[in-house]
C-alpha cells in the first residue's frame, strides 16, 4: 500500500473517531473537554488527507519534494493542488481555523467550560470559545474535504494494486 493511501485510510479513521465521539460518547459524558479532543481527531483528519494528496502528487512527480511538517504540507498544498483540483476556499480556511484553535488551546493560560462550549483565553484574555454546535459544522465539512481528497487519489488507484 502507497503512503497516500495510508494516509487517506488515517483520515477516514481519524473522522469517524471525532463523529463518534460527538454523536455518542459526548451526550453520554457531558464534558465539553472532550470537544478538544473531537477538535484535534478533526484536524488529524484533514491533515492526513492533505497529506495523501500530497503524498499522490508527489508519486507522480508533480510536486517538488516537501518538510514532513504541516506548514510545509499546507504551504505546498496551497501552491499546487488548490487550484490545480479546484479544491474550495472554504476547507483551506478550515484547516487554518482548527489549526489556530488547537494552537490557542495550547499556549493558552486559562480555559473553563460554560454551558455548551469550552472556552479558551489568551495572554491578554481575548476569548474563544468551541461549542458543540461549531464542532457538529467542522466534521460535516471536513467529512466533505476528506470525501473530496478521496476522489482525487484513487482516480489512478488501480496501477498500485
Amino acid at each position: 500500500m502507497e503512503k497516500f493511501q495510508e494516509l487517506r485510510d488515517v483520515a477516514k479513521k481519524k473522522i469517524y473517531l471525532a463523529d463518534y465521539m460527538l454523536t455518542q460518547t459526548y451526550p453520554l459524558i457531558q464534558d465539553t473537554r472532550l470537544l478538544l479532543a473531537v477538535l484535534e481527531n478533526i484536524f488529524l483528519a484533514l491533515t492526513n488527507a492533505m497529506g495523501s494528496v500530497l503524498y499522490y502528487e508527489r508519486l507522480f512527480k508533480r510536486i517538488p519534494p516537501f518538510h514532513d511538517n504541516f506548514d510545509s504540507k499546507f504551504n505546498m498544498f496551497r501552491a499546487n493542488v488548490v487550484d490545480k483540483y479546484k479544491v474550495k476556499g472554504e476547507h483551506i480556511n478550515l484547516i487554518q481555523h482548527i489549526k489556530d484553535v488547537i494552537v490557542e488551546h495550547k499556549k493558552s493560560p486559562v480555559e473553563f467550560t460554560r454551558k455548551d462550549m469550552f472556552v479558551i483565553c489568551s495572554d491578554d484574555y481575548r476569548m474563544k470559545t468551541v461549542s458543540v454546535e461549531d464542532i457538529k459544522k467542522y466534521v460535516i465539512r471536513a467529512k466533505s474535504f476528506i470525501e473530496e481528497t478521496s476522489n482525487i487519489v484513487s482516480k489512478n488507484e488501480g496501477i498500485f494494486r
